[in-house]
């Protein structure tokens, strides 16, 4: 069980918001390496070791290549290392930025992996049925569609198999036969399934004005704890980087803020941010034991 899921929406909400909000529009690089890095453990802790294959085969040769690619397009920067055949410039600060875009793009991604755990499609209803009822149910089935397509189609390709249609059956035409035979049974499903879905919500009358809901969630003192500790270490982070203490900049000239006790106060704060859900879910663990140890 994920302890940071069971908080109340409006709370997971907010969290996600300030941690893809600063990865996304802050490239500082302690920041982005503490985002990745929390982002990384969060995902192991909910989906397994299967995350860090993922990172190594998937975002990180991605990062690479950015870092590959943005100083051959990119030839902004003062420090100069080498001339290519062709008379452009390869500079540091192109490279260093390639580097930092590199990370960023995988600690959105990563972070965005997660809040498709945590932030469920009964989470999102909850928060915008009343007020985008169109947009909410939209949304919600839009982040719910790809693991129930992927769901669908094993089952549409083991059903075939068993009649020896699948894409390793026969020749090399053969299997691509079969491949688009599963593809269209599968997208047939997800259209049928889709009109089915606005039916069913338009007989329960979704989005009618005075319509009532049921939900479990219940915001409590936890909840306003949490919250409060959220806003406050936020706006704190803000108010650092506002006034410079923690600072960047890659072009013309890289240069990074220096160690002083503000900046370092900005690094703990916002490593605390990303570490969150994971200490939670230690404490939690931590709890849980010592609750069946005592019995």
């Amino acid at each position: 069980m994920d302890a940071f899921s069971g908080y109340h929406p409006f709370v997971n909400l907010i969290y996600f918001l300030i941690v893809i909000g600063c990865t996304m529009f802050y490239m500082h690089p302690v920041f982005l390496g503490l985002s990745l890095v929390g982002s990384l453990l969060y995902s192991v802790y909910l989906k397994g070791a299967k995350t860090l294959k993922v990172f190594l085969f998937g975002m990180l040769p991605s990062c690479l290549l950015m870092a590959v690619i943005n100083p051959l397009f990119n030839h902004e920067g003062a420090t100069m290392l080498f001339y290519l055949k062709n008379g452009n410039p390869i500079t540091l600060e192109s490279i260093v930025y390639g580097v930092a875009s590199g990370v960023m793009l995988a600690g959105v991604v990563s972070w965005f992996s997660v809040f498709n755990e945590v932030m469920t499609s009964d989470k999102f209803m909850y928060l915008f049925g009343k007020a985008v009822p169109a947009f909410s149910l939209m949304l919600s089935m839009a982040l719910r569609f790809v693991p129930r397509f992927q769901g669908q189609i094993k089952r549409v390709a083991r059903a075939q198999q068993c009649i020896g249609r699948n894409v390793t059956n026969g020749k090399l035409y053969e299997r691509a036969g079969h491949g688009m035979r599963i593809l269209s049974i599968t997208t047939t499903w997800a259209l049928e399934n889709s009109v089915e879905t606005a039916d069913s919500m338009k007989s329960r009358a979704y989005g009618l004005r005075g319509r009532s809901n049921f939900t479990l969630f219940r915001f409590d003192n936890r909840d306003g704890a949490l919250t409060a500790f959220l806003l406050g270490g936020a706006a704190l982070l803000m108010y650092l980087c506002g006034t410079r203490q923690v600072r960047i900049l890659y072009f013309p000239l890289f240069t990074v803020n220096r160690a002083t006790p503000a900046a370092a106060a900005a690094y703990l704060l916002y490593g605390s941010l990303c570490a969150l859900p994971v200490v939670l879910n230690i404490m939690e663990d931590i709890k849980w034991r010592s609750l069946r140890s005592g019995t």
